[in-house]
């Protein structure tokens, strides 16, 4: 495959608040234990009322412009991945750029569910063939904490909020250093079936369920899923496409030396390695801490492994993620 990019610089920012199982112990009477054996989460971080998703993304912006010895206005493009952006309109993207000081360059949102980050990446991708001097931020960053039920222990135990960004350059661009490694981007495979969208929903309030003023919200507002089949489904879905990019860019699974799977419950991680045949020890997990923070997952995930040390140069990663359209992709990343 013809690399067009790469990755010269990794953010990420959480809020400091921290919501512990204990919470949804006095709220609905599950048990810390029950919470943990089905998920493999034991805390999410959440935002404060009055904060934003465009206020932790700014955070994680920065950080990664800095990773790149990048300034603001050497950014050409901004992609925004999110299914809970900061207003309807304007995008978020463009509330990002304003926070940045960025006036003058396209800046758009993309929602893909949990699956944003990576056809982000694609995009940015595209953005870097046409332009070999593209200096792409791209931000994926959520505030799903306020969009659960907590009278849902099935979903408002999984879900937290967060921000993750990175620095997608061109073949021809010239970032002055990178204090972490670079990561050329081999391939991206996308996927996604509509006919069953119904499994995991968000829909009130937007055309196919409007409100009407002075209506109170209801539980459409809120995160609705279908447990069962969105496991199935994203077992299946995150093994097959974790295949598919490894066989058609020429290498097997052994040579894969860290594998960073969408955050999204410690089962559904385990299940699609154990398909995939990863050692343990070779897959990345934050999802204790975190939750699932959808489309921030895969770069916060990305980020924390950088800085502890877990990807070096001459690294191959693979990153994969499931999502809400449904919605699935892999990529692969050699550093």
């Amino acid at each position: 495959m013809t690399t067009y990019s790469s990755i010269g610089g990794y953010g990420f920012a959480v809020p400091p608040k921290v919501r512990e199982n204990s919470y949804f112990t006095e709220k609905t009477g599950v048990s810390e234990e029950w919470i943990v054996s089905r998920t493999g989460i034991s805390a999410r971080r959440v935002l404060e009322n009055g904060q934003t998703g465009s206020d932790l993304a700014k955070d994680a912006a920065l950080m990664a412009l800095e990773d790149c010895g990048r300034g603001a206005t050497e950014v050409t493009h901004i992609l925004y991945a999110t299914c809970t952006p900061d207003s309807m309109c304007p995008s978020t993207a463009c509330a990002l750029a304003h926070k940045l000081g960025i006036k003058g360059v396209m800046a758009v949102d993309v929602n893909a569910a949990c699956s944003g980050f990576i056809n982000c990446l694609e995009l940015a991708d595209g953005l870097a063939a046409r332009d070999p001097l593209a200096c792409v931020l791209l931000v994926a960053a959520e505030s799903l904490f306020h969009r659960c039920n907590v009278e849902d222990v099935s979903t408002a135990v999984l879900f937290g909020d967060g921000a993750g960004a990175v620095v997608v350059e061109g073949r021809q661009a010239a970032a002055t250093a990178h204090r972490l490694p670079k990561a050329d981007l081999v391939d991206v495979l996308l996927g996604s079936d509509g006919s069953q969208g119904n499994l995991l929903l968000m829909d009130g309030g937007f055309a196919s369920l409007p409100y009407k003023l002075g209506e109170p919200v209801g539980p459409e507002y809120f995160i609705r899923m279908n447990g069962g089949l969105v496991f199935k489904n994203a077992v299946r879905r995150l093994a097959e496409s974790c295949a598919e990019i490894l066989k058609r860019n020429g290498y097997g699974v052994e040579q894969v030396d860290l594998f960073v799977p969408h955050q999204a419950n410690l089962r559904i991680i385990e299940a699609v390695g154990s398909r995939l045949g990863i050692e343990k020890e070779k897959v990345f997990l934050n999802v204790h801490k975190y939750g699932n923070t959808s489309a921030a997952s895969v770069p916060i995930a990305l980020g924390e492994a950088l800085r502890e040390g877990r990807i070096r140069e001459g690294m191959l990663v693979l990153v994969s993620t499931f999502g809400g359209g449904l919605t699935w992709g892999s990529a692969l990343l050699k550093f």
